[in-house]
């Protein structure tokens, strides 16, 4: 007798979750009839860096063409600007290619993956995916708690993920807690640090990850040209690793995974410091002013060193996302995320922003109003 297709399935594969993406502006728009704005996925207000948007334009009149397989140019001026060798840089589809294929390297059957409980979902997903023990950590103040992250470290432990600032509490930990965390590990267990947006940070003792490396070759940084470059529809991302661990992952990866459009806007948008600058200096000026403005409606957002602000509301969050959604503001409920009373808030333009709270100043009082008669 034939078995059914869903039985050849592996176990640990059946209960993955789905990666539950933003709501698009243009089917809320249509839904609604009403013109929306997304605070929902991070991105970056300003738009791509306008030099990424001048080599876009080049690029495209040569897609008829495959792209650089090795993506040589792109790594090589990584590699110069992060002072190591360009067979340490690895090129992925955004972070989440990256994630996702250590995981596959390194993990399977019989082995454990360790991230924190309150994290960026795909980490846990990988780590599942590939057969492996899954094992979470509390957060502690809504950041990864590195010492107990330390105990919990098993001789079936290869691979930790760890996100920097986190995702989505925007909190981050210092150079001092990583390298006392990373010392207490032996070398055989990679720790694969997601600075998706280290750009955003205030915190002056962030760590200097790439120093960390050259020290240190089982450490693993992922960076990402989606949210500081404005380059999130394009899917470039890159990490820096150790060259024998990078050969192996370079096996497993998608043939042509970066377009040749991809690797021109992101090797054109490295240059652009300019952008670069006001992308960091205009979510500073606006998480700032959101940061403040919520409190001032008796929220209680946690102080952010990234492009969002995360904040508890109560049992009623997935609630309160379908009432901003209907006028238009579309944020993310993060129950899917391990926060059901939870909501991230991204810093949009100043415009945006505006028109959040002032929607969020009709919607919330209601609440909290209800919450105290119940």
């Amino acid at each position: 007798m034939t078995r059914a297709i869903e039985e050849l399935i592996p176990d640990y594969l059946r209960g993955l979750p789905v990666y539950q993406p933003g709501r698009p502006i243009e089917e809320v728009e249509q839904e609604l009839k009403i013109r929306a704005i997304k605070l929902a996925s991070n991105e970056n207000p300003l738009g791509p860096s306008p030099k990424a948007m001048e080599a876009v334009k080049k690029a495209l009149g040569e897609s008829h063409r495959y792209p650089d397989g090795g993506t040589h140019r792109l790594r090589e001026k990584l590699a110069n600007i992060h002072g190591v060798e360009s067979q340490e840089i690895f090129m992925g589809l955004g972070s989440s290619e990256i994630i996702d294929v250590v995981a596959r390297v390194l993990l399977g059957p019989g082995k454990s993956g360790l991230t924190a409980e309150g994290s960026y979902a795909p980490f846990s997903v990988a780590i599942r995916a590939s057969g492996a023990k899954l094992v979470r950590v509390p957060l502690r103040n809504w950041t990864f708690d590195l010492p107990a992250m330390a105990e919990a470290v098993t001789r079936e432990t290869r691979l930790v993920y760890l996100a920097n600032p986190n995702n989505p509490t925007g909190t981050a930990f210092g150079m001092k807690e990583l390298e006392d965390f990373l010392g207490r590990l032996t070398e055989d267990v990679v720790v694969a640090l997601d600075e998706a947006y280290l750009h955003y940070a205030e915190r002056e003792d962030m760590p200097r990850s790439v120093e960390l490396f050259r020290a240190r070759k089982n450490l693993l940084i992922l960076r990402t040209f989606s949210k500081v470059y404005g380059l999130a529809g394009l899917r470039v991302g890159y990490g820096i690793g150790q060259a024998g661990l990078l050969a192996v992952m370079n096996k497993l990866r998608t043939p042509f995974n970066i377009t040749s459009v991809g690797q021109a806007a992101a090797f054109a948008a490295l240059d652009d410091h300019e952008h670069m600058q006001r992308s960091i200096t205009t979510n500073c000026a606006e998480r700032k002013r959101l940061f403040e403005q919520l409190r001032e409606l008796g929220l209680q957002p946690v102080r952010s060193e990234a492009n969002f602000i995360f904040l508890t509301v109560g049992p009623e969050a997935k609630q309160l996302c379908e009432e901003l959604l209907q006028h238009g503001v579309i944020v993310r409920p993060l129950g899917w995320m391990g926060f059901p009373e939870a909501i991230r808030i991204s810093v949009g333009s100043a415009e945006e922003n505006d028109r959040l709270v002032a929607v969020m100043a009709r919607v919330w009082p209601g609440r909290a109003v209800k919450r105290e008669i119940g």
